[in-house]
């Protein structure tokens, strides 16, 4: 193993495990806190690889918060670098849902106890708004706001009224766009 790669291994591991440690709320949750280390601090995937990885992600089975990492871990460092996210991500889960449940079991009752449980919600909205500004604001750059607020409001009604599961919804959308004859076949045939 060349020295690149260990310092790679070792910087994944510890990037999910601040993830890991800090992801209160669950696979969503932890989504701003992934892109955070894996495109702001590390550089190892641009907003728009992330993005694409977020939704083929979302589309696939299993929880988001260890598909995201296994992947990313294996494109910044192959098999060792998927199984290093991936552990350094649910080792803490673990770890803490152990010791906090057996604590939150005896001390239910305890006023701060309760608070601290409540405290979190406010912090994961503010995560998640800022992660849908970002995507807001990455949309509205792609497809104008008009298309990107249609496009939103139709997904909100297929998921909240109908109540379509969203992976079905994006790998609708995937497989259109897959589907769509791109414009450089269309000029070519000119």
């Amino acid at each position: 193993m060349t020295a690149s790669k260990g310092t790679r291994l070792s910087a994944l591991f510890w990037a999910f495990t601040r993830i890991g440690l800090l992801g209160f709320g669950g696979g969503p949750a932890m989504i701003p806190l992934i892109q955070q280390e894996v495109v702001k601090r590390h550089g190892w995937l641009d907003n728009d690889e992330f993005a694409d990885i977020l939704a083929i992600g979302n589309t696939l089975p299993g929880p988001i918060a260890t598909k995201m990492p296994g992947y990313i871990g294996y494109r910044v460092a192959g098999l060792a670098g998927c199984a290093a996210a991936v552990i350094a991500v649910i080792l803490p889960m673990i770890l803490a849902m152990v010791a906090l449940l057996g604590l939150f079991t005896r001390y239910r009752d305890v006023a701060w106890i309760r608070g601290m449980g409540q405290a979190v919600v406010p912090v994961v909205m503010v995560m998640m708004a800022q992660l849908t500004l970002d995507f807001w604001n990455k949309s509205r750059l792609a497809l104008g706001w008009i298309v990107s607020l249609i496009m939103a409001s139709v997904a909100g009604v297929l998921i909240y009224v109908i109540g379509i599961h969203p992976g079905w919804i994006i790998g609708g959308l995937l497989a259109a766009a897959l589907l769509r004859p791109s414009s450089s076949g269309k000029e070519a045939s000119r």
